[in-house]
């Protein structure tokens, strides 16, 4: 097998931008993933949470749990490929249109569209994957805990949200970051699928130095190993928020 390395040298700056934008996509999906996770992780959790005294605070929680059942299901049960399709061709147009965008319309809906549509798109759709994943580990996170710390909570007066605040979510993340910091990794290499709405990450820089030269040993391995390096980054870096040896299982 004869290797051409040097191919490579004159897409430099595209594998440049392409490392930049997967990073990008990465820390917002994880941001906005872990937001979403804690809050749908918390609603899926308050099952067994003091029952509210009102009957529209009761049926605003049963509510609230069933879109999150669906919200879960439906991102957890399907491609992320389908989801990024779905939020690029379907919801962004719905979204972001020039005559009738529910968030953003006229002529800088345009603008948006054209210079950061596929950004938009596939943040969007890495966020909501994310999150699905992100709600299930907060909830079985919680759950882990010993429920007789949380009645413990209650005794002393703490409401649901400071119970869950002060003793469960401290105790509980350090058991979650070896899940988090998978769904981190997944996502790294998930990003790639960004790259069939256009989007210039590293995925779409290999397959444009594919495409000029008919080779394709170069670019992949070369990407292979610039998604290895970053992962295997996540990875050791994360380490250090995981529990102590001598605490796990505690």
């Amino acid at each position: 097998m004869d290797l051409r390395w040097e191919i490579l040298a004159g897409y430099g700056p595209l594998f440049v931008e392409g490392i930049l934008m997967t990073i990008k996509l990465t820390l917002v999906a994880i941001g906005v993933g872990l937001a979403l996770g804690v809050l749908f992780g918390l609603i899926s959790s308050s099952r067994d949470a003091p029952r509210p005294r009102s009957a529209a605070a009761v049926l605003g929680m049963k509510l609230l749990r069933g879109f999150t059942v669906g919200y879960v299901t439906f991102f957890r049960g399907t491609p992320l490929f389908v989801q990024i399709l779905l939020v690029h061709f379907a919801l962004m147009p719905a979204l972001i249109h020039p005559d009738h965008g529910w968030l953003l319309a006229g002529e800088s809906a345009r603008t948006f569209r054209q210079e950061h549509g596929a950004f938009f798109s596939g943040c969007l759709a890495l966020s909501l994957n994310a999150g699905a994943y992100i709600s299930e580990i907060f909830r079985a996170g919680i759950q882990s805990i010993h429920r007789g710390q949380t009645q413990a909570a209650y005794s002393l007066g703490f409401t649901h949200a400071q119970s869950m605040r002060f003793v469960v979510l401290p105790q509980a993340f350090r058991r979650m970051v070896p899940a988090l910091v998978n769904e981190g990794v997944t996502l790294i290499k998930d990003s790639s699928l960004v790259s069939a709405i256009g989007l210039a990450e590293l995925a779409l820089a290999a397959r444009t130095v594919a495409g000029a030269y008919s080779r394709y040993w170069e670019p992949y391995l070369a990407i292979s190993l610039i998604y290895l390096i970053l992962t295997l980054t996540l990875s050791t870096l994360a380490k250090r928020l995981e529990a102590p040896a001598h605490l796990r299982g505690n």
